[in-house]
């Protein structure tokens, strides 16, 4: 009877302190770190400052947010789309604050907060080409791998030549080489990656999109209470201005990237 009630314990104790360590909001605080991926050549949500040579942008200023709530300090880890939820489920980062699209097959793999961001997929191309979204039916459109915008291109052009990228701006690349002849993917993020092009003025964002997409910051599956706090920091940014700001710093009249806010954040 010892030895049963002694290993019965042992695995009620054993229990216990899996469900504490599997709790990330107690590691954050018991290191006093945090650590978020967030993108480092996505512009305007997450780019290199060409002068401090410091990872800067919308994400960026998120994540700052969330750290200051905590009390912990942040560290950045730079990302890309195809990687976001395999750095977060092996753990090498907390959480993903990199334009992030809300999915129900994303859902199955990681929890998402309230939406911080709405956007579109939209295009770019050179100016005056595909007037129509019917015009881009067979054509040679380059998209970021592993993203919702390559699925919905796919999806909606079956018949499109599809080239897929690790980066947006290697798609920019192809597109300026003549081996695409448009790329898709978020329209603030098209907005951007235009702005700091040197020969912007040869092509323009096309006037429709394929989508309207709920933008989330991702934690692991289960981990509600980091969850929690999140959501609670993204509520309190909208309610003292906070996010607005931000929003306005890199989407603003005034930004190299000027996009009108028509959402606001609240618990959905």
């Amino acid at each position: 009877m010892r030895t049963a009630g002694y290993i019965t314990a042992l695995a009620l104790t054993l229990g216990v302190a899996g469900l504490a360590h599997a709790d990330q909001l107690d590691d954050i605080q018991r290191d006093g770190k945090i650590t978020i991926g967030v993108f480092d050549s996505n512009p305007p949500f997450g780019f290199v400052d060409r002068h401090s040579n410091a990872l800067t942008g919308y994400d960026i200023d998120f994540a700052r947010e969330i750290a200051r709530k905590l009390g912990v300090k942040l560290e950045l880890q730079p990302t890309n789309p195809a990687n976001r939820i395999p750095l977060l489920v092996s753990n090498k980062v907390n959480v993903i604050v990199a334009d992030f699209t809300i999915t129900p097959e994303r859902a199955q793999q990681v929890d998402f907060s309230t939406p911080y961001f709405v956007g579109g997929q939209q295009f770019l191309a050179p100016k005056g080409k595909f007037p129509h979204k019917e015009d881009l039916a067979n054509a040679r459109i380059g998209a970021v791998k592993g993203t919702t915008e390559e699925q919905a291109l796919r999806k909606e052009f079956p018949g499109a030549n599809v080239l897929s990228y690790d980066e947006i701006s290697l798609a920019l690349v192809a597109l300026r080489n003549g081996n695409v002849q448009a790329i898709t993917q978020d329209g603030a993020l098209l907005a951007g990656l235009l702005a700091k092009a040197p020969d912007k003025s040869r092509y323009a964002i096309l006037p429709y999109t394929l989508s309207v997409e709920n933008i989330g910051i991702a934690v692991n599956k289960g981990e509600s209470r980091l969850l929690g706090k999140i959501n609670q920091t993204l509520v309190e940014l909208e309610k003292n201005g906070t996010a607005v700001k931000i929003y306005n710093k890199w989407f603003g009249k005034g930004s190299e990237t000027p996009l009108p806010r028509t959402f606001k954040i609240a618990i959905q």
